[in-house]
Order: structure tokens, then C-alpha cells, then sequence
């Protein structure tokens, strides 16, 4: 079966057969609707190497994070990888280790397979970003790069919520528990838990930066303790939920002892002992919304601008009550 065949069938022009399979966003959803159905019936599949040759596209985009095995990362991978086979696109994902220059080193290797990728929470420095944009199109995830596509969420306004909630419980006495140096999402908690504390007169600790890991969580437990507050904050969910672990074997019992809270919301935080009030991020729709930014760009060309997700507490059992 060809593409002629599929256009006899639905009766339509070959060439909106074609922009069916190859941009779908830009055909009338019924008439998609009514194409697929013939394509089905006939048992079309486009012939992936043929179009890549007349359109000089793969059909395949990268995906790269720091790191797969944090929690965080595989809502938004399944959610971005769901929203391109809708889009008739594969997705390549690869893992930085928390290492720009292996981010760098795998940009180098995609660009010339794929037609544009996405870079999530990206460790390289914006500058170097940007030269490698002149090789592939990108969209950037929890990064805000001038002249390039963006999908961030607001953790600042999560952050805020945080530190409201544990003044309301009578904290006065904080700490940040921070992660890489090269995390814009760090940059933003650090930024808005100052602010936040300033307005509400609460004194505020920084303690990093820190492994993103649970055991930088954990060892990071003896400093907060020495430090004398109250409530922490921790960069993610993993390291709050190690801090818990380092805390517990310094005989500090969480919430009675140390309020805690992560970033994230993941599974990990929602099982962990004490339960972990958190800050929920939207990691799947970051993932859906930065697919479509990327093919958009990949489609039309040029900067499609940023798009900010809304971000929220999720209040649990890790904070109660300041001690006292």
C-alpha cells in the first residue's frame, strides 16, 4: 500500500496524506481522523527511511536528564515520549550522570540523528547551550536560556508556600538544604525561601551545594543539626527523604523533633516514612508541553518563547508543630 492508495481511500490530496504522518497538528482533525482510518483499514505504515530522504527529517528527537534514576525524571520521560508517538515521533533518551561534560559529549552525538531534543534540568552553562543550538533545535526543561524554548515550573511559588506553611506551624528558625550549583531549579529555592523568610522575619540558613542524591541528603543531616533550626527544606524529595535517615540516626525524630520538606512529589516521598510534605512538580505535563514546544520549533524554526507551569504544596506528615 502507498501513500496515493491512503489518499484514494479518504479522499483527500496525497500531499495532506503526507502532512498527516509528518505534521499532524497542521491537519483539520477530522480530516486527520478520516485519513488514519483509511491507513488503518489498509494497513499503511509510512516508510520512515523514505521520508527522512524528501523531507531531510529522522521522525526522532533526544531526551536527555541528569539523571534517570532520580524519581523525578521518569513521569516526564513516559509523559514526553507518549506525547511524541502521537506526533509520529521516537524519542532517544540518555542520562548525564549530573555531568556536563558527558551532556555536552551526548548533544554532540544526537544532533546529527535527530531532528531536535530536549534538555532536562541542564548542568552545561547557558552560553554553551546556546552554541550547541546552532546544531539541533532545542527546547530547555527547568532552564531559562535566552533565545531558546522553555518549559519551567514555577518553583519559586511552591517554595513560598513552603516556607508560609512552616511559619504557620511556629518555625521561626530555617534551613535550605541546597543541590548542584548548575540547577537553575536550586538557584530559584534558594532565591525565593530567602525572600519569602525576610518577609515573614524568619531567620534562614543555605547548606550546599549538595549531591542530589539520598545519601546527600543524609550527610548533610549533621550540619542541619548543628545549625539549631527548626524546619528544613531540601532541593528534592530524595535528599529530604536521606536527610529524614541521617536525622533518625542522630536521634532527631521527624516532625517532632525537625520539620522537613522536599521538592518534587514523587512516589518516593509519598511512601517514605514519615510521609514527605512536598512541592508538587508538574513533570508530566512538562514533559507533553515541552514535546510540543520542541516539534513546534523543530516545524516552524525560531524561538516559540517560555512557557511557566504552576507548581504547589502537598502538606504531609514530615512537618508538624515548631518543638517547644
Amino acid at each position: 500500500m502507498t501513500i496515493r492508495d491512503v489518499a484514494l481511500a479518504s479522499g483527500v490530496h496525497v500531499s495532506t496524506v503526507s502532512r498527516t504522518f509528518s505534521a499532524a497538528h497542521m491537519v483539520n482533525p477530522e480530516t486527520r481522523a478520516r485519513v488514519m482510518a483509511a491507513a488503518n483499514e489498509l494497513g499503511y505504515r509510512p516508510n520512515r527511511a523514505a521520508r527522512a530522504l524528501s523531507t531531510r527529517r529522522t521522525g526522532n528527537l533526544g531526551l536527555i536528564v541528569a539523571d534517570i534514576a532520580n524519581p523525578f525524571f521518569p513521569p516526564l520521560i513516559k509523559a514526553a515520549q507518549a506525547q511524541a508517538r502521537v506526533r509520529d515521533y521516537h524519542v532517544f533518551i540518555a542520562d548525564t550522570d549530573e555531568q556536563a561534560r558527558v551532556e555536552e559529549e551526548l548533544v554532540r552525538s544526537m544532533a546529527k540523528q535527530v531532528d531536535g531534543a530536549l534538555l532536562v534540568a541542564p548542568r552545561l552553562s547557558n552560553r554553551t547551550i546556546a552554541e550547541l543550538g546552532r546544531d539541533v533545535p532545542f527546547t530547555v526543561v527547568n532552564r531559562r536560556v535566552k533565545n531558546l524554548p522553555c518549559v519551567l515550573m514555577d518553583v519559586a511559588s511552591g517554595v513560598r508556600q513552603a516556607i508560609t506553611h512552616l511559619a504557620d506551624l511556629g518555625h521561626r528558625d530555617l534551613t535550605v538544604v541546597t543541590g548542584p550549583r548548575a540547577s537553575w531549579t536550586g538557584q530559584e529555592l534558594g532565591r525565593a525561601a530567602a525572600e519569602r523568610a525576610a518577609e515573614l522575619g524568619l531567620g534562614l540558613h543555605l547548606i550546599g551545594p549538595n549531591p542530589p542524591t539520598e545519601d546527600g541528603g543524609a550527610t548533610a543531616a549533621e550540619e542541619v543539626v548543628e545549625l539549631g533550626g527548626t524546619a528544613v527544606l531540601t532541593h528534592n524529595d530524595l535528599m529530604a527523604i536521606g536527610l529524614i535517615r541521617g536525622l533518625r540516626h542522630l536521634g532527631r525524630q521527624v516532625p517532632r523533633d525537625m520539620s522537613v520538606i522536599g521538592v518534587d512529589n514523587t512516589d518516593a516521598g509519598r511512601h517514605s516514612d514519615p510521609s514527605l510534605t512536598t512541592v508538587d512538580m508538574p513533570t508530566s505535563a512538562a514533559g507533553r508541553t515541552a514535546i510540543d514546544l520542541l516539534l513546534q520549533s523543530v516545524t516552524l524554526g525560531g524561538t516559540l518563547g517560555t512557557v511557566s507551569l504552576d507548581t504547589g504544596l502537598v502538606a504531609r506528615e514530615s512537618t508538624g508543630p515548631a518543638p517547644g
